[in-house]
């Protein structure tokens, strides 16, 4: 095991780097997701991940509260050399897939250590990492604030372009029976009179 080194600084094991990644995680856990804490965030939410043998490990499920994503979900793993952050985003378009990772492409230039991905099946996540000594709680923060702004200000955008036929479908349903449109709102000036 090769021990950190920071320049002027005695070497510190990755053990201890790993506990500090840790510790950093679970201090913002305590402040903002803790509804005791005076720091809380109305509708911010963690919860430590436990392996099958009921141990706890180092994995948080953190909910960040959103306004057209009603909630973005980061999976906060500290592993043993680095901090990977990982949030569904949405599923696979149903089309225009090409304008639709176009679109995640150009928002990956201005993104700050985070990035839109793809899985294999074309569900779309935002994804970062940092080197465990890089794990501080501003990075912390800062990360999970640009996940938030990343998920929630594109979504409406992604939906537009890459479900906008299954919006339609309902939109039209929903009219024909006398339902509520509410939850389609937001889409509205898309939809309306294009039948």
């Amino acid at each position: 095991m090769t021990p950190d080194r920071t320049e002027g600084a005695a070497p510190v094991s990755r053990s201890a780097t790993r506990a500090a990644a840790v510790a950093v995680v679970e201090a913002w856990v305590a402040a903002y997701a803790d509804p005791s804490s005076p720091e809380h965030v109305e509708g911010v939410a963690a919860e430590r991940i436990v392996d099958d043998a009921g141990r706890d490990i180092p994995v948080w499920a953190i909910t960040l509260p959103g306004e057209r994503k009603l909630r973005t979900v980061v999976q906060v793993r500290v592993g043993e050399r680095s901090v990977g952050v990982i949030a569904f985003v949405v599923r696979n378009a149903d089309e225009n897939h090409e304008a639709v990772h176009r679109l995640l492409l150009r928002r990956n230039l201005g993104l700050p250590g985070i990035a839109y991905a793809v899985d294999d099946s074309g569900d779309v996540y935002l994804v970062g990492r940092a080197p465990l000594a890089g794990a501080t709680e501003t990075w912390l923060d800062e990360t999970l604030g640009a996940i938030l702004q990343a998920s929630d200000g594109i979504f409406n955008e992604v939906l537009a372009l890459g479900f906008r036929s299954a919006m339609q479908a309902e939109w039209d349903w929903r009219l024909s029976r006398g339902e509520s449109t509410r939850n389609l709102e937001a889409f509205r000036h898309l939809l309306e009179g294009q039948r």
